[in-house]
C-alpha cells in the first residue's frame, strides 16, 4: 500500500530553515562546532578519473586533516568520519586506512542513476562489503518513485539492506530530482520504513540506517529546507518507535559557516543526541579546507593563505 501523504508547508519549511542561519554562535562554541563538523565529514572522491594514488592522498588528509604544525596549545583536529569511494577502490582505501578509526564508505547500486537491474546492483553492494566497506551509500529508483511504484522501491531498499550484511546503509533520495518538499517527505518516510521494517530482517541498530539528500551529481543537491523536512521525518519515526536514523546532507555544502548552520538545525530539530558522526554526516569534497581555514583563523587570529591548507 502507498504511504499516507504528509503534506509539507513549503513556505513555513523555508522560513524555519532560514532561521537557523541567523543564530549567533560565540566562541568557544564555534571552535567546538568546527572540530565537530570535521569529525562528521565523509571525505569523498567520486570521479571517473579516480586513481589509487588519488585515494591514498585523500586518506592521508582524512587521517590528519592538518599536516602542518598548529600553534602551541591549540587542540588537535580530529580525523574525518569516513572516506567515500567507488567499489573498485575500496581495497585501496582499506589498505591505506589500516589502524585508523576512519571508516570506508562506498557508493553502490549503479550510482548515481540507479538504472541497472536489481541483481547487478545487489552484486555491487556485496562486492563493496567483501572488499572492506563499512558503509554503503545506495541510490533509490527515483523514476519508480515518481511513477507511484512505491512497493518496488520499498523492495529494493530492503534487498540492499540485506546485501549490506550489517554494514551501515545510507539511502540517497536524490532530492534534486524530486518535485516538491511533499515528495521529499514521502520518500523519507518510505526509505525509513522500508529499511527499518523489512520482512525477515532484524531491527536495525541505532545509526545503522541513514537517509541522504543527494549524490552530489544533481543540482540542487543538499539544501536546508530539504534537510529540515528529512530531519522531521526522522524525528517522527523515532517518536513512532523506530530506531535512531541518521542523516547525511551531501553536495553544495562548501563553507564552515554553512556547516555550522546545519549543526544548529540538527540540535534544534533532532536534539543533541544526533550531534555525533554516528548519526549525522556531511558529504563534501571541499568543505574540509574551509573548516581548517576557520580553525586556524580562530587559533592564530588571521586567515590562512590558500597554500597553507593543501587540497587532497
Amino acid at each position: 500500500m502507498a504511504l499516507a501523504a504528509r503534506p509539507v508547508d513549503a513556505v513555513a519549511a523555508r522560513l524555519r530553515a532560514e532561521s537557523f542561519t541567523k543564530r549567533s554562535i560565540k566562541e568557544p562554541a564555534k571552535s567546538r562546532g568546527l572540530r565537530l563538523a570535521v569529525s562528521m565529514l565523509d571525505l569523498t572522491t567520486l570521479e571517473g578519473k579516480d586513481t589509487p594514488e588519488k585515494v591514498r592522498a585523500l586518506v592521508r588528509k582524512a587521517r590528519c586533516p592538518w599536516a602542518g604544525g598548529l600553534p602551541s596549545g591549540v587542540e588537535m583536529v580530529p580525523p574525518v568520519a569516513a572516506v567515500c569511494v567507488y567499489p573498485s577502490l575500496v581495497a585501496v582505501a582499506r589498505e591505506a586506512l589500516e589502524g585508523s578509526p576512519v571508516r570506508i564508505a562506498s557508493v553502490a547500486t549503479a550510482f548515481p542513476s540507479g538504472q541497472s537491474a536489481l541483481r547487478l546492483r545487489l552484486e555491487e553492494v556485496r562486492l563493496a562489503v567483501a572488499e572492506g566497506a563499512h558503509e554503503i551509500d545506495m541510490v533509490i529508483s527515483r523514476g519508480r518513485l515518481l511513477a507511484g511504484k512505491e512497493q518496488e522501491v520499498r523492495h529494493e531498499i530492503a534487498a540492499v539492506r540485506e546485501a549490506c550484511a550489517g554494514a551501515m546503509l545510507k539511502i540517497i533520495l536524490e532530492t534534486g530530482e524530486l518535485e516538491s518538499l511533499d515528495l521529499v517527505r514521502r520518500a523519507s518516510d518510505l526509505a525509513i520504513e522500508a529499511a527499518c521494517d523489512a520482512p525477515g530482517l532484524p531491527r536495525p541498530r541505532d545509526g545503522e540506517i541513514f537517509i541522504k539528500t543527494s549524490t552530489g551529481k544533481v543540482v540542487p543537491a543538499a539544501t536546508m529546507p530539504v534537510s529540515l523536512v528529512m530531519m522531521e521525518a526522522i524525528r517522527d519515526a523515532r517518536r513512532g518507535g523506530a530506531p535512531l536514523v541518521g542523516l547525511k546532507p551531501a553536495g553544495g555544502i562548501r563553507t564552515a559557516k554553512q556547516a555550522l548552520h546545519y549543526l544548529v538545525m540538527v540540535q534544534e530539530t533532532l536534539g543533541r543526541e544526533w550531534l555525533t558522526p554516528g548519526l549525522f554526516r556531511l558529504g563534501a569534497s571541499s568543505l574540509l579546507d574551509d573548516l581548517m581555514r576557520q580553525i586556524l583563523r580562530a587559533a592564530k587570529g588571521s586567515y590562512a593563505a590558500g597554500w597553507d591548507v593543501p587540497e587532497a
